[in-house]
């Protein structure tokens, strides 16, 4: 398992909006948390995957900086940050299934050709009658 604390190199706090009152101007509850993705020492394949979906998040200098400000309290925030930021990393890990072309059989070509040309014949029916 990769050790998150030790690549964390970084956490702030930060005067937060959102729920907490007039508390809010006084308290600096919001976390800012940086991670340093290279202190991780993530394979490759794996780090190529963190940067796409890290995205904004990551720095040039290959730290991603989270900010959590949902909660009243530094405790609530710091942990929201640790956990997403462990999610993104976890995310990163998993690798996508290939996946397996397939081609529709003659009977279902057969099918959709002849649902089109009923469909076509209801849309011909249409429009105006001829008297002769």
């Amino acid at each position: 398992m990769i050790d998150i604390e030790a690549a964390i190199t970084e956490e702030k706090f930060l005067a937060a909006s959102g729920p907490g009152g007039q508390n809010v101007n006084k308290v600096a509850t919001a976390v800012q948390l940086r991670c340093d993705v290279f202190r991780l020492g993530l394979a490759p394949e794996v780090y190529a995957r963190l940067k796409s979906l890290a995205g904004s998040r990551m720095t040039g200098d290959g730290e991603i900086v989270l900010t959590a400000r949902t909660h009243r309290t530094q405790e609530a925030n710091r942990a929201e940050a640790r956990a997403r930021l462990a999610a993104l990393i976890a995310r990163a890990h998993e690798r996508q299934a290939k996946r397996v072309k397939t081609r529709p059989s003659r009977a279902a070509k057969a099918k959709r050709v002849d649902a089109k040309k009923q469909r076509g014949s209801v849309k011909a029916g249409r429009g105006k009658v001829d008297f002769d």
